[in-house]
């Protein structure tokens, strides 16, 4: 019903950030099932596919995580990127498709390193904007839980939904996915 007091359904993005029509963001919480889905967007996309991985090994056991995921695109079509700190320059000379996986790891990195995460994820969007790549992104919803006992944890959860936000402005279709699966929503 429409009225005076009527709230339209899309509102544009504080920023003027517009939607590009190539880029996809994949949210979820850990083990959703967020990343096979955005995998399974990929075959009807393009023929060149690249992986941009985000992880640094920074202990044994993102080590073994890093060497399985290696292994796991094996022979299926993917030429994998590991662009810890810099994915944006990825962007910028992609080609076909290109799978961001994830940009939670990526914000992490860049909290570790000291970097400026608000001006490193305006870098990006602005990467994403000028790509003609199609781009899917995958990104953890960590905001979803209880409010971290740290300062640190609470900046972090804190950049990461300002991150998402700025990503779902630019891309033109987000999903959210949950027990592996997904709810689009937009």
């Amino acid at each position: 019903m429409a009225g005076p007091h009527a709230r339209p359904l899309h509102r544009p993005h504080p920023g003027g950030a517009q939607a590009v029509s190539h880029v996809t963001l994949v949210l979820g919480g850990a083990r959703s099932g967020k990343s096979r889905f955005a995998e399974s967007l990929a075959p009807d996309l393009g023929a060149s596919r690249t992986y941009l991985a985000t992880a640094e090994p920074f202990d044994e056991e993102m080590r073994q995580r890093i060497a399985r995921h290696r292994a796991q695109r094996a022979g299926a079509g993917w030429v994998t990127v590991e662009a810890p700190l810099d994915p944006a320059s990825v962007i910028r000379q992609a080609a076909g498709l290109v799978l961001m996986d994830c940009v939670t790891v990526w914000l992490g990195n860049l909290m570790h390193h000291g970097r400026d995460l608000g001006a490193e994820v305006a870098q990006f969007c602005a990467a994403l904007e000028a790509c003609t790549a199609q781009v899917i992104l995958v990104s953890n919803e960590v905001g979803l839980s209880i409010v971290p006992e740290n300062a640190m944890a609470r900046r972090f959860r804190d950049e990461q939904g300002l991150a998402n936000q700025r990503l779902a402005a630019v891309a033109e279709n987000v999903y959210f996915i949950a027990a592996g699966l997904p709810l689009k929503l937009k």
